[in-house]
């Protein structure tokens, strides 16, 4: 498999740790898209994945899959043995519903704040901006911290009892965040002892 991707970007880190939770990263070739350059719209890689996202996945026989979530799916049942996605139709549904609120409340969130709201990649990348629409997603973004900090007063990880791709997701969006300079609000203990905590895994160090 071929991992296309720009490495410390928040999706590509997504992958990276869910390979690592499956222990398949020796069975990736990375490949680097150097996004601040403008790599990512080359007509090379738009052929592979028409939104010029990372990170996309190449299978063995040329199939591109793209987006985080499919991605991790394909990994996750790669081996029959789903543990990033559930198991049973409740397990499922409740964990692609935090995984949603996950990326639409926090993670994109923080996104179009960066890139609508602050200098972002620059201007060869950022060539349409709102400043007011990325200022407004920031305040999203503050109160998805809040509502997953109410999440995790009342349960060890983000679906539930058990790790899984949402945690991963809330995990990138904080990180995301920190490096955006949107802290964490003060009142959000439950949530800080959950990211550090999330952080000791292995997969997380890897």
């Amino acid at each position: 498999m071929k991992v296309y991707e720009f490495a410390g970007f928040p999706n590509p880190a997504r992958v990276r740790i869910a390979l690592a939770e499956k222990g398949l990263t020796d069975k990736v070739d990375f490949v680097s898209v150097n996004v601040p350059e403008g790599e990512h719209r080359n007509a090379e890689f738009l052929a592979k994945n028409p939104s010029g996202k990372v990170p996309a996945l190449e299978t063995e026989d040329g199939t591109v899959i793209a987006e985080c979530t499919a991605i991790t799916e394909y990994l996750d049942h790669m081996d029959g043995a789903p543990e990033l996605t559930g198991k049973t139709p409740q397990e499922r549904g409740v964990i692609h519903m935090m995984q949603r609120r996950a990326e639409e409340g926090l993670l994109d969130a923080v996104g179009a704040y960066f890139h609508h709201a602050t200098p972002g990649l620059g201007p060869d990348i950022e060539t349409v901006q709102f400043a007011d629409w990325g200022n407004h997603q920031k305040d999203r973004a503050i109160e998805g911290m809040k509502y997953f900090n109410s999440v995790l007063e009342k349960q060890d990880y983000v679906a539930g009892d058990t790790f899984t791709m949402a945690d991963i997701t809330v995990f990138a969006g904080l990180a995301f965040a920190g490096f955006a300079n949107i802290d964490v609000p003060a009142e959000c203990s439950a949530l800080k002892d959950w990211q550090s905590k999330v952080s000791s895994r292995p997969s997380f160090a890897a």
